[in-house]
């Protein structure tokens, strides 16, 4: 019985100071790659969603295909070039529910709001986010992006209620 005590303590111990490591800094350079992820999407530029994203990426469309980092950027490409080739463009925001981070590795989770224009004709979808960043050569690189629609009960309505990517405070513990 001690034993699961001490662990117990241990464990409570090792999360509350992970859980204090979060940091400002870590969420505005998180919030750099997030600017290059709409400048990609916004330019419609595969190359630069390349940049932001780990080799090791793991990507889950909807719950329903997982690819990896080639497959993933090579989706892109295609999808840029024809949206450039039927003048379509894109804006991309996010907004968050959840931002944990250390200095290694962050986990977020929100909503995305895409808007896509072409013929002067405006579609609006959204859907809920949850990706993995780590770190690799001092850069923040996302290693794992699942999204989700939930069969299109995702709505503005769930937009709003995430708080916006620089809602910064609203994601630092603070320690009492």
């Amino acid at each position: 019985m001690l034993n699961k005590s001490i662990f117990f303590l241990f464990f409570l111990f090792t999360i509350s100071n992970l859980s204090y490591s979060q940091s400002q800094k870590n969420l505005e350079d998180i919030n750099k790659v997030w600017n290059k992820f709409y400048n990609a999407f916004n330019s419609l530029n595969y190359k630069l969603m390349a940049k932001i994203h780990s080799k090791e990426l793991i990507r889950i469309s909807d719950g329903k295909r997982i690819t990896d980092y080639n497959t993933y950027i090579n989706n892109y490409k295609t999808r840029f070039h024809k949206a450039k080739e039927n003048k379509i463009t894109n804006s991309i925001s996010l907004r968050f529910f959840e931002r944990i981070n250390n200095d290694s590795i962050a986990s977020e989770r929100g909503v995305y709001k895409l808007i896509r224009i072409q013929n002067l004709k405006k579609k609006v979808y959204y859907g809920q986010f949850h990706v993995i960043l780590t770190k690799e050569k001092d850069l923040w690189k996302i290693l794992m992006d699942y999204d989700s629609n939930k069969n299109n009960s995702i709505n503005e309505k769930d937009y709003l209620k995430a708080y916006d990517i620089n809602e910064l405070d609203k994601f630092i513990l603070k320690k009492h």
